[in-house]
């Protein structure tokens, strides 16, 4: 996997996306003036034997772009890992800086387009062009992975033919995308179910669209599916004590390895 991501941190394949992910690195935002961009593809983040994938669209400007890490260092990602942090599924609540102390525990998250797109639109040329990358990712990540989430009809769309080229049956016709639904794809190491959530998007969770409570209850669904186990919403402090006794298994077991 390592491999893979150093290959992917130098695509220069789509030349809207490095024009545009190369430009906001130097204007930057006012905010983050003292900062130095990543402005990079950015590659997927979480342990390379995941057995849950979770599958975004691509990545933010002043986010993923900015810090180099996916859905690091915006509101989505705050949604996200505030939501696997909840479950057990992240060691703390927030998302700033790649070298922030978060780890993920079971889970990876990626996304099928891996530069920031202008106006968050990449095109389905783009989108092809960029689908390879995730093929070999998944092909990396088969031998454990059980299930995965995709965030937003247009992940979906994307995440569909890459399944199918990593060694997954999809069925015909091909699933519709929305949220809660749920599929089961056959081949590869092993079967995959497959989940539909609507996108953390600020569009979705400030009204309400989706909540936290849905992110939460569609993730605990997938992690149950993958073998891990998640947990119900806890107080402050649970979950606090969950994610110390996680990091320091998952050290162990990184000792050991």
């Amino acid at each position: 996997m390592r491999a893979l991501d150093r290959d992917l941190i130098r695509c220069r394949r789509c030349p809207r996306l490095v024009a545009w992910r190369e430009e906001v690195a130097r204007t930057k935002r006012a905010a983050f003036a003292d900062e130095t961009y990543w402005g990079r593809p950015v590659p997927g983040f979480g342990p390379p034997d995941a057995a849950l994938l979770i599958v975004g669209l691509a990545p933010a400007a002043h986010g993923g772009n900015r810090t180099g890490r996916m859905f690091t260092g915006d509101r989505s990602g705050d949604v996200l890992y505030q939501a696997l942090y909840d479950i057990g599924l992240a060691s703390q609540p927030t998302a700033t800086a790649v070298d922030d102390g978060l780890a993920l525990h079971g889970v990876r998250v990626t996304a099928p387009v891996h530069c920031a797109p202008p106006a968050n639109k990449p095109t389905p040329r783009e989108r092809d062009d960029c689908r390879p990358w995730l093929v070999q990712e998944l092909r990396l990540l088969a031998p454990t992975l059980r299930a995965a989430v995709v965030l937003g009809a247009f992940g979906w769309q994307a995440a569909l033919p890459a399944f199918a080229a990593a060694g997954w049956e999809v069925p015909r016709p091909r699933p519709a995308f929305g949220h809660g639904a749920r599929t089961t794809l056959r081949g590869g190491a092993g079967a995959l179910d497959l989940f539909g959530c609507f996108h953390v998007s600020q569009r979705n969770t400030f009204t309400g669209r989706l909540t936290p409570a849905m992110l939460r209850e569609i993730l605990r669904e997938a992690a149950t599916a993958a073998g891990l186990r998640p947990v119900a919403p806890q107080t402050q402090e649970q979950t606090q004590e969950l994610a110390q006794e996680l990091t320091r298994q998952t050290a162990q077991k990184g000792r050991k390895e």
